[in-house]
């Protein structure tokens, strides 16, 4: 590739023009969360995008179940366990009840169940239309 069409491909990619509609640019600034909001929901998507603590997640979709449940359905050790739903507590997306000896975790609130709801019906989707689309690879 020469350097000028390097050059023509450099300015395609860049904004001629740099705020293109203002006022929407306002409207979608007004309604942004604040800094510390936006870290607050990295730090959950973060927290989610591990497997073990996910499948403690899906798990806890059908209800409230006991660490040593939960570590059985995860395939993780009681510690593991333990230690993945202490974050996800600190974090407000489980909660826990304590009856003796005995921890029972259940998902915060309605929000964490759509979010999860959702995230799977999103990769349930994903697989279909990739089934349809690449049908001669496994799934």
């Amino acid at each position: 590739m020469n350097s000028s069409s390097y050059d023509r491909v450099m300015e395609l990619d860049g904004c001629a023009v740099r705020v293109v509609d203002a006022p929407r640019v306002a409207s979608v600034r007004e309604r942004m969360p604040a800094e510390r909001d936006l870290a607050d929901t990295a730090e959950v998507f973060g927290l989610l995008s591990d497997p073990g603590r996910l499948r403690l997640l899906v798990a806890l979709l059908d209800g409230e179940l006991c660490v040593c449940d939960l570590a059985a359905v995860s395939g993780m050790s009681e510690s593991a366990a333990s230690h993945a739903l202490r974050l996800l507590r600190a974090h407000r997306v489980v909660s826990v009840r304590r009856s003796g000896r005995m921890a029972y975790y259940r998902l915060a609130d309605a929000h964490v169940r759509m979010l999860l709801d959702l995230a799977v019906a999103h990769i349930e989707h994903t697989q279909v239309v990739e089934e349809a689309v690449h049908p001669e690879r496994e799934p």
